[in-house]
């Protein structure tokens, strides 16, 4: 029973305006509305006891005992003991309230009965894991605002101060209603004006509690708090019920739809499992046999994969139609629906009496499978062997007959025809062997015939055909043994005088083929001499002519008896001599050319003799001009030479005289080009060699290409040496000395010293160069030459000295010429110009400064050489520069090639 015993704070002051009267009188005011009624005052509207009936009956569902409808207060106080009879009747024992002090409008025990009423049917009923009342009710807050980090619920009065956990409980359960990210925890008054609106619009639950009271409260009042949070849980538990309604008609339609859908795939099952059963027994109920082992073997085969393929998916089908029966009537029994049955037919019963008379229908198909496979086995293995034996015999006979009907022997030679005999003869042996075979193969057709096989017609037609083909190879190998042996012996006749052609014709041939080289031979002679040799020769040849025109003769008179034979036996020589290639038309061919070819060969070697009788004139007429003009220049090559070293009169004497040389030498030009003329017909007449000369052209244009370069490259050193001369000031009596001293110590006359002519001929000029007679290798090496420069007076390092040799000898060739030696020895002897001397110069039309100007420059110097200096001369960069300066002093160095230009 439910006990409770209220007792209100001794120091809580109840009054008509306090705000648990006001939350008590909205919850009281929520049920009597149902009622269409309400109240105003909750210490004043309950004291006649109706209103509190019709609370009671309204939350109770149940009708209590007729009131009393009089004015006087024993109505009244009967009408509230009815009410807190019934109270007491649901198990709420009622302490220190009675009629009285509710009738006199006690306020506290008018709030001490409402707020039992709430516990008895608002809360008592919450039950949330085996809790009751108020911890279940705060254990089901709990857990619906558990997913709001924001709320934490402990209690029914400062948890819900904020008014967070009213707006959660809202949104968990209808969260359309509420924007609760929109909320702020220091904003209580309106979370709580929020959800207490939003409740009494959507969720029909009135506003039993005030916001300013809730916020203005240190501790608001637990049992205001815990009566409003219940009407949130009973309208929401409303809405779970319909939910759980819901979902319990759903469930059992959804089994019903189940189980409905169970019956239609088990009688959609039963039905084409009936069927193919119905299709398949007549198939395996057939017992018509085939002709051929290939037919019963497909059978064999369809059957195979109907046990194999067909079968076993129906198998399947019929244990899972079994499996859904039982299934389905299960289901049925458990959700206490009545028994499903299958339409007539096709009971699980009937499907097994079906699939038994199937696998009835099945063994008997199968064991007569077995039976007509052995049986058509023995048949189709008769019928194999002879196939086979006709196969192989009828191969062996393809192309016999035309074999042996060919003639080819009467094209063939003796040895192909003896060949012919051999391979006949094995051909023989071989048609004996096959006679086994032949009765073979009638005895295999003879069985077939009496075990009626079905295809005897043709097996007997292919072996009467074998039978008729075989006598007919027997008669014709008889005839063909025949022509053959008749063949040979007119052959090996025959192949006598073919021997006999090939021993005569053969030399024969030879000696026409070597006449007919020699006459066409192409002769190539160069004398009278050897034409007449040749001459000779031929006419010894055309003297053996008539003889062998009679070996010709007896040669073809061989070849006409072999066809006199042809034509009289009719052979058929379709083959040629087999000893020999030639025929009678190549030798008769070859005679005629032989013929036809002598009088060419006496034309050709009469017109080889006038023509070199021609080219013996051309030979001699270059002789006698090559004989003079070829001493003529070698004459003028040493008149040049002595020249050139002789010392007469001054250097222009020798260069006058120089130059008259050369005028006579050109004027010799004719006879040279005369002379290139005979040679050109000497080679358009092809003649190589002259017997007349040992001078070729050859030599003559050399020596002449000599003789011109000589005399021009004499006059040259001659106009160096006098501008060498005039430039460094150099005496003639300087000049001679150096000529007499070069001219001696060049022993060879080859115009150059080497380096050890170079240093006697140093020596001989007064320079004290030291010889070291140990060093005998006809060269002056570089210490040679440097003590040659020490004793001439000169003190030099290593660099000085490799710059003079590079001036004497620039190319490293090992000689120095006499250009080279004039040009050293008048750098010592002359005075020159330096680069110092130069800049000096130009400091002096500077003004004394270090740069020149442009101006300068053009003021100073004719124009041309003006212009040379600026387009050369670097600009001027030193401290002092002014604009337009010009660099003389690297100019000035940069023209002794002492620094780039």
């Amino acid at each position: 029973d439910f006990k409770r015993r209220v007792l209100l704070c001794p120091s809580h002051r109840a009054h008509p305006g306090c705000w648990p009267c006001r939350t008590f009188t909205a919850w009281c005011n929520s049920h009597l509305r149902k009622a269409g009624t309400q109240i105003e005052n909750i210490e004043e509207d309950f004291r006649d006891g109706l209103k509190l009936m019709l609370l009671l009956e309204v939350i109770s569902g149940e009708r209590l005992a007729k009131p009393e409808r009089g004015k006087m207060r024993v109505h009244k106080i009967s009408n509230v003991n009815k009410a807190l009879d019934f109270i007491a009747s649901k198990g709420v024992k009622l302490v220190s309230i009675g009629a009285e002090e509710i009738v006199d409008g006690n306020v506290k025990m008018t709030l001490g009965m409402i707020w039992t009423i709430i516990l008895r049917f608002a809360i008592q009923d919450i039950s949330v894991e085996e809790t009751s009342a108020k911890e279940g009710l705060l254990l089901w807050c709990q857990r619906k605002t558990a997913p709001y980090k924001n709320v934490n619920i402990q209690n029914f009065h400062i948890s819900w101060k904020d008014g967070l956990g009213f707006c959660a409980l809202i949104h968990r359960h209808r969260p359309e209603l509420i924007d609760y990210g929109k909320l702020r925890k220091d904003d209580p008054l309106t979370n709580l004006n929020t959800a207490f609106d939003v409740a009494e619009k959507y969720l029909d639950i009135p506003k039993m509690l005030d916001a300013e009271d809730i916020v203005g409260t240190a501790r608001p009042d637990e049992k205001a708090i815990m009566t409003y949070v219940s009407s949130f849980y009973h309208a929401f538990s409303g809405a779970q019920k319909a939910e759980t309604a819901a979902n319990r008609i759903c469930k059992v339609l959804a089994v019903n739809q189940e189980n409905e859908q169970l019956m239609e795939d088990y009688e959609k099952l039963a039905s084409d499992l009936l069927e193919w059963i119905r299709r398949t027994i007549p198939w395996l109920e057939n017992r018509a046999p085939e002709n051929t082992m290939h037919a019963m073997q497909q059978k064999l085969e369809d059957f195979r994969d109907y046990r194999r393929l067909h079968k076993p998916p129906k198998v399947q089908e019929k244990c899972q139609l079994e499996i859904n029966f039982n299934t389905l009537q299960t289901k049925l029994r458990l959700s206490n629906r009545p028994a499903f049955m299958p339409s007539e037919g096709r009971m699980v019963s009937d499907i097994n009496n079906a699939w038994g008379c199937l696998e009835q229908a099945e063994k008997g198909y199968e064991e007569w499978l077995l039976n007509e496979i052995r049986r058509l086995e023995r048949l189709d293995h008769l019928a194999e062997k002879f196939r086979q034996k006709a196969s192989i015999h009828e191969a062996w006979t393809d192309g016999k007959e035309a074999m042996l009907r060919q003639k080819d022997y009467e094209t063939a030679t003796l040895s192909e025809i003896k060949a012919l005999l051999k391979k006949h003869e094995a051909f023989e042996s071989d048609l004996a062997a096959h006679q086994d075979r032949v009765e073979q193969i009638a005895a295999i057709a003879q069985e077939l015939n009496e075990l009626d096989y079905y295809d005897s017609p043709s097996v007997n037609a292919r072996c009467q055909k074998i039978c008729d083909q075989w006598d007919n190879l027997g008669a014709l190998t008889q005839k063909r043994r025949e022509a053959l042996e008749r063949t040979e012996k007119l052959l090996e006749t025959i192949d006598q005088l073919y021997l006999e052609y090939a021993k005569r014709a053969a030399p024969f041939n030879n000696w026409m083929e070597g006449a007919m080289e020699d006459l066409q031979d192409t002769f190539i002679v160069h004398t009278i001499e050897e034409i007449q040799g040749l001459t000779t020769a031929h006419e010894q040849f055309k003297a053996t002519l008539p003889d062998a025109d009679k070996e010709r003769l007896a040669i073809l008179g061989i070849h006409n008896e072999v066809s006199k034979i042809v034509q009289t036996y009719h052979v058929n020589m379709a083959g040629t001599n087999p000893y020999t290639t030639i025929t009678p038309q190549e030798i008769n061919g070859k005679w005629d050319h032989v013929r036809q070819l002598v009088p060419r060969r006496d034309q050709a070697l009469t017109e080889e003799h006038a023509r070199q009788q021609h080219n013996e004139r051309l030979r001699k007429q270059f002789g006698a001009q090559a004989n003079v003009i070829g001493p003529w220049i070698q004459t003028k090559m040493e008149e040049i030479g002595r020249i050139s070293i002789e010392m007469h009169g001054t250097l222009e004497d020798q260069l006058n005289h120089l130059r008259q040389y050369e005028k006579s030498i050109v004027n010799y030009k004719p006879k040279i080009d005369q002379l290139e003329g005979d040679h050109q017909l000497i080679q358009e007449a092809l003649i190589f060699d002259n017997k007349h000369t040992n001078y070729t052209m050859e030599h003559i244009r050399v020596g002449w290409e000599q003789l011109l370069t000589t005399i021009a490259r004499t006059i040259n050193e001659v106009e160096n040496q006098i501008l060498t001369r005039d430039a460094k000031g150099i005496s003639q009596e300087q000049m001679n000395e150096f000529r007499a001293s070069f001219n001696h110590f060049d022993r060879d006359h080859s115009g150059t010293l080497g380096p050890e002519e170079f240093k006697a001929c140093l020596i001989s000029l007064g320079y004290d160069i030291g010889n070291d007679p140990q060093k005998k290798t006809g060269m002056m090496d570089t210490d040679d030459f440097r003590a040659c420069l020490i004793s001439m007076g000169y003190n030099m390092g290593e660099a000085e000295f490799a710059r003079i040799m590079s001036i004497v000898d620039p190319n490293r060739l090992g000689v120095v010429t006499f250009q080279a030696f004039i040009d050293f020895m008048s750098r010592e002897t002359a005075d020159t110009d330096t680069a110092d001397q130069v800049m000096a110069s130009f400091k002096i039309l500077a003004g004394d400064k270090n740069y020149i100007t442009v101006d300068e420059l053009r003021r100073e110097l004719p124009p041309d050489q003006a212009e040379y200096c600026i387009a050369r001369m670097a600009p001027y960069t030193g401290p002092d520069a002014v604009p337009g300066a010009l660099d003389y002093m690297s100019f000035s160095t940069a023209l002794y090639g002492e620094s780039d230009l």
